[in-house]
Protein backbone atom coordinates (compact mmCIF):
# COMPACT_ATOMS: atom_id res chain seq x y z
CA UNK A 1 0.00 0.00 0.00
CA UNK A 2 1.45 3.34 -0.94
CA UNK A 3 1.91 5.63 2.08
CA UNK A 4 -1.50 7.81 3.02
CA UNK A 5 -1.59 10.82 4.11
CA UNK A 6 -3.59 11.86 7.37
CA UNK A 7 -2.31 14.09 10.12
CA UNK A 8 -4.79 15.31 12.67
CA UNK A 9 -4.68 15.34 16.32
CA UNK A 10 -6.51 13.33 19.36
CA UNK A 11 -8.89 16.32 19.91
CA UNK A 12 -11.17 18.15 18.28
CA UNK A 13 -9.82 21.77 17.72
CA UNK A 14 -11.84 24.38 18.40
CA UNK A 15 -15.30 25.25 15.90
CA UNK A 16 -14.12 29.05 15.74
CA UNK A 17 -18.16 29.24 15.33
CA UNK A 18 -19.43 26.48 17.86
CA UNK A 19 -18.47 25.40 21.08
CA UNK A 20 -15.18 25.72 22.70
CA UNK A 21 -13.17 22.46 22.26
CA UNK A 22 -9.58 22.27 23.54
CA UNK A 23 -6.74 20.99 21.69
CA UNK A 24 -3.85 18.52 22.73
CA UNK A 25 -0.75 19.65 22.27
CA UNK A 26 2.31 16.62 21.94
CA UNK A 27 5.68 17.59 23.56
CA UNK A 28 9.05 17.81 21.82
CA UNK A 29 10.74 14.20 20.74
CA UNK A 30 12.83 13.30 23.51
CA UNK A 31 10.62 15.02 26.48
CA UNK A 32 8.05 13.71 28.12
CA UNK A 33 5.24 11.40 26.58
CA UNK A 34 2.81 12.79 23.93
CA UNK A 35 -0.09 14.78 26.25
CA UNK A 36 -3.57 13.62 26.51
CA UNK A 37 -7.09 14.70 27.08
CA UNK A 38 -8.60 12.68 29.82
CA UNK A 39 -12.67 13.13 30.38
CA UNK A 40 -14.54 15.18 32.78
CA UNK A 41 -17.00 13.68 34.94
CA UNK A 42 -19.66 15.03 32.83
CA UNK A 43 -17.80 13.54 29.40
CA UNK A 44 -17.31 10.33 31.54
CA UNK A 45 -20.87 10.01 32.39
CA UNK A 46 -21.69 10.36 28.71
CA UNK A 47 -18.93 8.04 27.61
CA UNK A 48 -20.52 5.33 29.26
CA UNK A 49 -23.61 5.72 27.91
CA UNK A 50 -21.98 5.51 24.38
CA UNK A 51 -20.64 2.65 25.39
CA UNK A 52 -23.49 0.69 26.41
CA UNK A 53 -24.40 0.42 22.80
CA UNK A 54 -21.57 -0.35 20.43
CA UNK A 55 -22.40 2.10 17.87
CA UNK A 56 -22.18 1.58 13.67
CA UNK A 57 -22.10 5.04 12.73
CA UNK A 58 -19.19 7.32 13.33
CA UNK A 59 -18.24 11.20 13.02
CA UNK A 60 -14.88 11.72 12.61
CA UNK A 61 -13.14 15.29 12.09
CA UNK A 62 -10.61 17.11 10.32
CA UNK A 63 -8.58 20.15 10.25
CA UNK A 64 -9.35 21.18 6.40
CA UNK A 65 -7.49 24.60 6.47
CA UNK A 66 -3.54 24.83 6.64
CA UNK A 67 -2.04 24.95 10.58
CA UNK A 68 1.08 23.84 11.15
CA UNK A 69 3.20 21.77 14.01
CA UNK A 70 6.31 21.57 14.43
CA UNK A 71 6.71 22.27 10.74
CA UNK A 72 3.93 19.70 9.40
CA UNK A 73 0.84 20.73 7.88
CA UNK A 74 -2.32 19.07 9.68
CA UNK A 75 -4.19 19.96 7.00
CA UNK A 76 -6.74 17.10 5.54
CA UNK A 77 -9.98 17.85 4.60
CA UNK A 78 -12.74 15.14 2.58
CA UNK A 79 -11.59 16.96 -0.89
CA UNK A 80 -8.28 15.69 0.36
CA UNK A 81 -9.13 12.45 0.83
CA UNK A 82 -11.20 12.17 -2.46
CA UNK A 83 -7.36 12.87 -4.42
CA UNK A 84 -5.83 10.34 -2.63
CA UNK A 85 -5.18 6.77 -4.57
CA UNK A 86 -7.45 4.61 -4.46
CA UNK A 87 -9.19 7.91 -2.16
CA UNK A 88 -8.13 5.53 0.84
CA UNK A 89 -6.08 6.94 3.96
CA UNK A 90 -5.52 6.53 7.41
CA UNK A 91 -6.37 7.88 10.51
CA UNK A 92 -3.50 8.71 11.90
CA UNK A 93 -2.28 11.44 14.99
CA UNK A 94 -5.25 10.61 17.65
CA UNK A 95 -3.52 10.53 20.93
CA UNK A 96 -6.70 11.11 23.30
CA UNK A 97 -7.79 7.39 25.10
CA UNK A 98 -11.40 7.44 24.30
CA UNK A 99 -11.52 8.49 20.60
CA UNK A 100 -8.72 5.66 20.35
CA UNK A 101 -11.09 3.63 22.02
CA UNK A 102 -13.85 4.40 19.72
CA UNK A 103 -10.94 4.16 16.67
CA UNK A 104 -11.04 0.51 17.83
CA UNK A 105 -14.29 -0.51 18.05
CA UNK A 106 -15.00 0.27 14.53
CA UNK A 107 -15.73 -2.62 12.25
CA UNK A 108 -15.23 -2.90 8.19
CA UNK A 109 -17.67 -1.23 6.16
CA UNK A 110 -18.78 0.63 8.67
CA UNK A 111 -19.88 4.58 7.51
CA UNK A 112 -18.54 7.92 9.06
CA UNK A 113 -19.52 11.62 8.43
CA UNK A 114 -16.44 13.31 7.50
CA UNK A 115 -16.65 16.70 9.82
CA UNK A 116 -14.32 19.87 8.83
CA UNK A 117 -13.31 21.02 12.34
CA UNK A 118 -11.15 24.35 13.75
CA UNK A 119 -12.00 26.44 10.86
CA UNK A 120 -14.86 29.29 9.69
CA UNK A 121 -17.59 27.32 8.85
CA UNK A 122 -17.13 23.92 10.42
CA UNK A 123 -19.69 21.48 9.84
CA UNK A 124 -20.00 17.97 8.05
CA UNK A 125 -19.20 17.83 4.04
CA UNK A 126 -19.07 13.49 3.59
CA UNK A 127 -19.37 10.39 3.84
CA UNK A 128 -16.27 8.02 4.40
CA UNK A 129 -16.18 4.33 5.57
CA UNK A 130 -13.80 2.00 6.96
CA UNK A 131 -11.66 -0.08 4.83
CA UNK A 132 -9.12 -1.17 7.65
CA UNK A 133 -9.90 -2.10 11.36
CA UNK A 134 -7.90 -0.52 14.04
CA UNK A 135 -3.76 -1.05 13.81
CA UNK A 136 -0.87 0.45 15.06
CA UNK A 137 -0.39 4.41 14.31
CA UNK A 138 2.98 4.52 12.64
CA UNK A 139 3.22 8.01 13.95
CA UNK A 140 3.70 7.53 17.45
CA UNK A 141 7.27 5.66 16.26
CA UNK A 142 8.09 8.51 14.58
CA UNK A 143 10.49 11.21 16.17
CA UNK A 144 9.40 13.97 13.51
CA UNK A 145 6.13 13.47 13.84
CA UNK A 146 4.27 16.10 15.42
CA UNK A 147 2.18 13.33 16.98
CA UNK A 148 5.27 11.18 18.14
CA UNK A 149 5.06 9.67 21.65
CA UNK A 150 8.11 8.43 23.49
CA UNK A 151 6.37 6.55 25.55
CA UNK A 152 4.56 4.08 23.62
CA UNK A 153 6.56 1.16 22.20
CA UNK A 154 6.80 -0.94 19.50
CA UNK A 155 5.80 -4.28 21.30
CA UNK A 156 3.00 -2.45 23.03
CA UNK A 157 1.85 0.27 20.98
CA UNK A 158 -0.18 3.11 22.86
CA UNK A 159 -2.21 4.11 19.66
CA UNK A 160 -4.33 3.29 16.84
CA UNK A 161 -5.57 4.02 13.46
CA UNK A 162 -8.12 2.91 11.11
CA UNK A 163 -7.99 3.85 7.23
CA UNK A 164 -11.01 5.43 5.77
CA UNK A 165 -12.20 5.87 2.25
CA UNK A 166 -14.17 8.22 0.63
CA UNK A 167 -17.80 7.47 -0.19
CA UNK A 168 -19.02 10.55 -1.34
CA UNK A 169 -19.86 14.14 -0.78
CA UNK A 170 -22.92 15.05 0.74
CA UNK A 171 -25.46 17.04 -1.83
CA UNK A 172 -25.17 19.84 1.15
CA UNK A 173 -22.63 20.89 3.24
CA UNK A 174 -24.16 21.01 7.07
CA UNK A 175 -22.55 23.89 9.26
CA UNK A 176 -22.50 23.20 13.08
CA UNK A 177 -24.75 26.04 13.53
CA UNK A 178 -27.37 24.29 11.83
CA UNK A 179 -27.00 21.43 13.55
CA UNK A 180 -26.81 23.42 16.98
CA UNK A 181 -30.76 24.26 16.29
CA UNK A 182 -31.99 21.11 15.50
CA UNK A 183 -30.31 19.96 18.61
CA UNK A 184 -31.45 22.65 21.12
CA UNK A 185 -35.04 21.83 19.43
CA UNK A 186 -34.59 18.09 19.85
CA UNK A 187 -33.28 18.55 23.70
CA UNK A 188 -37.00 20.23 24.35
CA UNK A 189 -38.75 17.49 22.35
CA UNK A 190 -37.09 14.58 22.47
CA UNK A 191 -36.10 14.68 18.87
CA UNK A 192 -33.17 12.15 17.60
CA UNK A 193 -29.98 14.83 18.04
CA UNK A 194 -31.07 15.22 21.77
CA UNK A 195 -27.75 13.23 23.00
CA UNK A 196 -25.70 13.87 20.12
CA UNK A 197 -22.04 13.51 21.05
CA UNK A 198 -21.16 16.38 19.10
CA UNK A 199 -22.18 18.45 22.01
CA UNK A 200 -22.16 16.51 24.96
CA UNK A 201 -18.33 15.43 23.85
CA UNK A 202 -17.53 17.87 21.75
CA UNK A 203 -13.80 17.79 22.24
CA UNK A 204 -13.74 14.15 20.93
CA UNK A 205 -12.22 13.85 17.35
CA UNK A 206 -13.72 10.74 16.46
CA UNK A 207 -17.52 10.48 18.03
CA UNK A 208 -19.98 7.41 17.83
CA UNK A 209 -23.43 7.99 16.05
CA UNK A 210 -26.81 6.66 16.70
CA UNK A 211 -28.54 5.02 13.78
CA UNK A 212 -31.30 7.66 14.35
CA UNK A 213 -28.67 10.32 14.57
CA UNK A 214 -27.35 9.41 11.56
CA UNK A 215 -30.39 8.80 9.45
CA UNK A 216 -31.87 12.67 10.46
CA UNK A 217 -28.45 14.07 9.67
CA UNK A 218 -29.01 12.56 6.51
CA UNK A 219 -31.97 13.34 5.72
CA UNK A 220 -30.78 17.31 5.88
CA UNK A 221 -28.88 16.96 2.69
CA UNK A 222 -32.35 16.45 0.92
CA UNK A 223 -33.54 19.98 2.90
CA UNK A 224 -33.06 23.53 2.06
CA UNK A 225 -30.96 24.73 5.32
CA UNK A 226 -33.59 25.91 8.23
Amino acid sequence: MPRLRKRLNGTAGQDKKGPAGKRTKTKNPGEAPATVERPSPRETSALKKCGDNVSSYWLMKSEPESRLEKGVDVKFSIEDLKAEPKQTACWDGVRNYQARNFLRAMKLGQEAFFYHSNCKEPGIAGLVKIVKEAYPDHTQFEKSNPHYDPSSKKDNPKWSMVDVQFVRMLKRFIPLAELRTHHQVHKASGGPLQHMALFTLQRLSVQPLTREEFDFILSLEEKEPS
